[in-house]
């Protein structure tokens, strides 16, 4: 069969190895197996489910080197950006195996009508993740760590340009003497994917990436009656309304928008500053936007690393493009790098409006969109006035008006003096057409399971 997944390294634009899709009988053999072993998984006491999460979290320290270098090769990733990543990865495997248990525990009711009550929190079956490859280990462990210790089993499909470190993490779970069939990895197509939704045993799918990619895996797992949890795009406000220190608060802003080169759902994208700080925070921004250096993402002196693709760096440059056509400003960068591979000159826009994609669309990659506003109230409504609701920043000294104005952010997430980011023990996800459902913390361990109420009278 033709290959379909294969790494290509963004840097060159050399196809490195390639892997064929999986056959028909080869995914219905992989259900067989995942459902065959969620019928022991699941009787399995709590405790010795938490082992194997606890002995992956060791082998991925161990092999962070390693498994860091599938993570520049495959999708461009600076290398101590992908070591970060294997170490977060880590901890969250490590959250789950110390506090699943705990967060498993029965929930003792007290009925106003008197008697007793319990909720259980009890497996429904294997679970299908279809995964993104802008963050190959730690998209996978959010989805992997907490449905594995509450019993369910795992169907993985991960993003077609990565399969190395697909398959790089299920050997990881294997030598962390995770049962066999608990966990599998399948290169899968997408009609296969639906098969996969479909086939009763199957109890939910979980997905992270685009908005059209999550309709139809929500499409199929609704036809079909199943839990689906989604985490979608992205274009998160970072509101400055005051700071005493604006050049740290530039500093910030710059990471929460520069880091994975931009390629992440909750990076900082727009900008929206009060007016009395808007022109020196964009003469700071465009001077730490000017002062990267792109490269080799092995190379320690890089710090501006290609995106994921070729196309990836083709359909930014759509949308930059379209916004300088309708009368936006640059103040720096707007053009592809001058070297092979594929590289985006950190910009930053000004003047959008609302007749520009960038108003609009989620940019992803290395492009910060500014506004300027008035007050609190205008940067409100032009923080809410987006079809997305996954993360958000307020920073200001007074951190009860920082409070204040979070509270009134149309958002899943939102985070006072700090860009958007991510724990293994807070939960995560959005609202609007950023998505359903939470990941991480007790809530991402209670998403898919049956919350099985017990009544005495």
């Amino acid at each position: 069969m033709t290959a379909k997944f294969n790494t290509t390294n963004p840097a060159t634009g050399e196809v490195l190895k390639e892997f064929p899709t999986a056959s028909d009988d080869e995914i219905s053999a992989v259900i067989d197996a995942s459902d065959a072993a969620f019928q022991t998984w699941r009787t399995t006491d709590v405790r010795e489910r938490s082992a194997p999460l606890a002995r992956a979290a060791d082998l991925m320290g161990e092999r962070k080197w390693d498994l860091a270098e599938l993570l520049t090769l495959e999708m461009g990733k600076l290398r101590a950006e992908a070591e970060a990543e294997v170490e977060l990865a880590a901890r969250i495997l490590r959250y789950y195996a110390e506090e699943g248990p705990l967060l498993l525990s029965d929930e003792v009711l007290a009925p106003s009508s008197g008697g007793s009550a319990v909720m259980k929190f009890e497996p429904i079956g294997p679970i299908l993740g279809v995964m993104p490859w802008n963050f190959p280990y730690y998209q996978v462990v959010r989805l992997t760590a907490p449905n594995l210790v509450a019993g369910n089993t795992i169907i993985l499909k991960h993003a077609s340009n990565c399969p190395q470190s697909a398959l790089a993490f299920e050997q990881v779970m294997n030598d962390a003497q995770l049962p066999s069939d608990c966990y599998r990895n399948v290169f899968a197509d997408n009609d296969q994917i639906q098969t996969i939704i479909a086939d009763e045993r199957v109890r939910g799918a979980s997905l992270t990436g685009s908005e059209g990619a999550g309709a139809a895996v929500a499409s199929g797992a609704g036809n079909n009656l199943k839990k689906s949890i989604l985490e979608l795009g992205g274009s998160d406000p970072f509101i400055v309304l005051d700071s005493a220190d604006l050049d740290a608060t530039v500093t910030a802003a710059v990471k929460g928008r520069m880091t994975n080169s931009g390629q992440s759902c909750i990076a900082s994208k727009r900008l929206i500053v009060v007016d009395d700080l808007y022109d020196e925070f964009v003469d700071l921004l465009t001077a730490k936007m000017s002062q990267f250096v792109a490269g080799d993402p092995a190379d320690s002196v890089t710090t501006m690393a290609p995106l994921s693709s070729e196309q990836a760096a083709r359909d930014l440059m759509e949308q930059v493009q379209d916004a300088i056509d309708h009368g936006a400003h640059v103040h720096t960068g707007g053009h592809r790098v001058d070297r092979p591979g594929a590289f985006v000159e950190p910009t930053v826009l000004t003047g959008v409006t609302e007749q520009m994609r960038a108003y609009s669309e989620e940019l992803f990659g290395p492009v910060a969109v500014v506004y300027s506003v008035a007050d609190e109230d205008e940067a409100v409504a032009l923080a809410n006035d987006s079809s997305f609701g996954l993360g958000g920043t307020v920073v200001s000294d007074d951190i009860e008006k920082a409070q204040r104005v979070a509270d009134r952010i149309d958002t899943g997430m939102v985070w006072i003096n700090q860009a958007t980011w991510t724990e293994p023990d807070l939960p995560f996800g959005g609202t609007k057409r950023s998505g359903v459902g939470r990941e991480l913390g007790a809530e991402g361990v209670r998403e898919f399971v049956n919350k099985k109420l017990i009544r005495t009278p």
